[in-house]
Formats: C-alpha cells, structure tokens, sequence
C-alpha cells in the first residue's frame, strides 16, 4: 500500500490534472464508481486502477478492482490520506483509473457512414459545456465529434465529469476548418451552423440522415468563415431579456430537432 504523497506514482496521478502531462502521456484520469465501471464496461484500454481499501465500501467497485487486476490491469492500493490528495471529490468513493486516450481521424470514423450524424465544434473553451455536449450527442445518436482548431480538451476533469461517461462511446475527432471543408466537398454530408444571425428557425428546415451541426464558441459563435462552408444556418428563436444560449443547451435543442426528424422517417420506413 501506498501511503507517502510523494510517492512517483501518485505525483504521475496527480499531474493528469494538467493538459500538458495529458498529452504528453496520452493518458487522462477519471474517478468514481460510474466513471471507471463505464470505463471497464466499454473496453476502455486502462492503465491502472488506483483504490484505498478504507474508502471502496461498494461491493461493485471492489469487484471492479479484482476483476482488473485478474485480467492484468495494475491495481495500486494507496491510503486514504493520499487518495484524498489526488482525488477530485469532497467525499470520494476510493476508486480512480488512469486511461489511455482514443483519438481517430476523419479516414478511420468511416465519416462516411450512411445515415451518420456528427458534431463539429469550434473554440468551445469551456470544458463543462464540451461534456454536457458529448454526452448530449451520445443521448441523440450522434457518431461522436469533430473538434476544430483550439477546442478545449475532452479529457479534461470537468468534461469528463459533465459527459458522464459519453466520452467513451463518443468518436473524437481533431481536425482543422480546412480540413473538414476539403473533406464535406466529396462527401455526402450536409453542414448545418447554428448561427444567432440566420433568418431561419432550426424547426423549419430539413435535417437528412448524414448530417454535421456546427457549433461555434460561447463568445464568439460561427464566424464568417465557418458560414461560407454551411450549406445553411438556423438559428433558436427566442422572446426574452436573453440574447443567447449556452452552447450545451443550443446544442441540445437542435439535436433534438434532428433527433425527431429522424426518428418520424423511421416510423414510415
């Protein structure tokens, strides 16, 4: 058992926290009972499970840590006083992981794939709101996302949190404006933006089965740029004091636009 603070391993566990080691290592760290049992559920490929036997009371998680440590997964017990120190909770469960990230590209998401609805965000900063949205799109259907130029980190803490586990079913994917543009040219995938300045409302238009949705940041929005790649905009009409919506919330009121589209097609198919 460990149970210095400043043991090397707990110092490599701690440091997952910052985007720089994440990278660097290509490893990032979830904590908890449901993050880590959708980790193991998914075939997530995990480096380590770290547990303190004097916080891991649930029968579940304890299962969880033989299982992992059968199938040669390294189990690294620490005390509760270092699992506290690394931990991201008030009140932590005593289990936590390190795992390998999963990136693709666009040739190996087959992009192409009949009837396949895809997310592609641009500048989202906020780590919050790129979780909700990963996990939105997973509600929705959606293949995974498109993350362009300076989009925050998927596998930062607080995405992981908010994304309740979607980021592991979801397909991530980093890619430039132009390398999309290149790519939407010779496929056949309609680019819808979601833009504040469209005259049409996200309810009128019709949204077919191979479909992007293009979000922009939470500041800025789609620029012009982004517009003259969309083969059309909408936008969520609104009546109150507010002049915009949270990029996770827009997000979800237009996938569910999609989402019911799709879903009357198939009742008549």
């Amino acid at each position: 058992m460990i149970t210095s603070k400043a043991n090397p391993s707990i110092k490599e566990i701690k440091k997952l926290k910052d985007r720089k080691h994440r990278q660097s290592t290509g490893l990032f760290y979830i904590e908890g009972l449901r993050l880590v049992g959708e980790a193991v559920q998914i075939g997530a490929r995990i480096e380590e499970i770290i547990y303190s036997p004097e916080l891991l009371s649930s029968e579940f998680g304890q299962n969880l840590v033989q299982e992992q440590a059968k199938s040669g997964i390294a189990a690294v017990e620490v005390s509760a006083d270092v699992f506290r120190y690394f931990s991201l909770k008030d009140n932590p469960q005593g289990i936590a992981a390190a795992v390998h990230q999963r990136w693709h590209t666009l040739a190996d998401v087959n992009i192409l794939r009949e009837g396949s609805l895809w997310l592609a965000l641009d500048s989202i900063q906020n780590p919050g709101n790129l979780g909700t949205i990963l996990r939105t799109g997973d509600a929705f259907g959606a293949e995974g996302v498109l993350l362009l130029d300076q989009s925050t980190d998927p596998y930062d803490p607080t995405a992981m949190r908010s994304s309740m586990g979607a980021v592991f079913s979801q397909k991530l994917v980093k890619v430039t404006l132009e390398e999309l543009g290149t790519h939407l040219q010779v496929s056949p995938f309609t680019l819808v933006g979601a833009s504040g300045d469209s005259p049409v409302d996200y309810y009128q238009v019709y949204y077919p089965d191979n479909l992007v949705l293009l979000m922009g940041s939470e500041r800025e929005g789609l620029t012009g740029k982004h517009l003259q790649m969309c083969d059309y905009c909408v936008r969520i009409p609104m009546e109150g004091r507010s002049d915009s919506l949270n990029v996770s919330i827009a997000a979800a009121v237009i996938l569910s636009e999609v989402f019911k589209q799709k879903t009357i097609r198939r009742r008549k198919s």
